[in-house]
C-alpha cells in the first residue's frame, strides 16, 4: 500500500494526485493504483468495530490547511514490516496530517503519529511534494516499450 498513511516517498514513483471537491479530497497514488478519501462533508466517525488497512480519514481546514485526523485502522500495520512479522502500528494508531502549500509548487506535509501499544510515544516527519507540471500516467513497466512515447 503505497497510499497508506503517513504518505511517505516509495523507492520510485511517488507521484500523488490529489483532487478537492466539496465532499471529500482523493489522494490517488501512481504506485500500485493506491488511493484513499478524505471525507468533507461533516460525516461522523466511524464505528470503532469498523476496521480498514488505510483507516478512516476525516478532514477540516484551519485557514490554508488542510487537517486530516485519521482512525480506524486494522491491525495490518505499516512501514512494509519487519522479518519478524511487525508492522509498526496496529488498531490503535491515531494519525494527524496537514496539507499546506509552502509555495505556489510545493505541498508541505506533515503528520503526527500516536499509537501507545506500538510506540514508546507520539512522533512527528514532515516533507515536501513538488507539484509535477505533467499528468499523472498508471503505473505499468514499460523499460523496453519503445513506442510508448507516439503512444501518449
Amino acid at each position: 500500500m503505497t497510499a497508506a498513511p503517513p504518505t511517505l516517498p516509495y523507492s520510485y514513483n511517488s507521484n500523488y494526485q490529489i483532487v478537492q471537491t466539496k465532499e471529500a479530497v482523493p489522494v490517488h497514488v501512481e504506485m500500485i493504483h493506491d488511493a484513499r478519501i478524505i471525507h468533507m462533508d461533516g460525516r461522523p466517525d466511524l464505528s470503532p468495530t469498523i476496521r480498514r488497512s488505510m483507516g478512516y480519514s476525516i478532514g477540516h481546514w484551519v485557514g490554508n490547511t488542510l487537517v486530516v485526523d485519521m482512525t480506524n485502522f486494522n491491525d495490518s500495520g505499516g512501514f512494509y514490516g519487519d522479518a519478524g512479522g511487525n508492522f509498526g502500528w496496529d488498531r490503535n494508531l491515531h494519525l494527524v496530517e496537514r496539507f499546506s502549500l509552502f509555495d505556489a509548487n510545493t505541498l508541505l506535509y506533515q503528520f503526527e503519529i500516536d499509537d501507545p501499544t506500538a510506540f514508546t510515544q507520539p512522533w512527528k516527519g514532515e516533507l515536501t511534494i513538488e507539484r509535477s507540471p505533467v499528468p499523472l500516467y498508471e503505473y505499468d513497466c514499460h523499460e523496453t516499450n519503445y513506442s510508448l512515447v507516439n503512444m501518449l
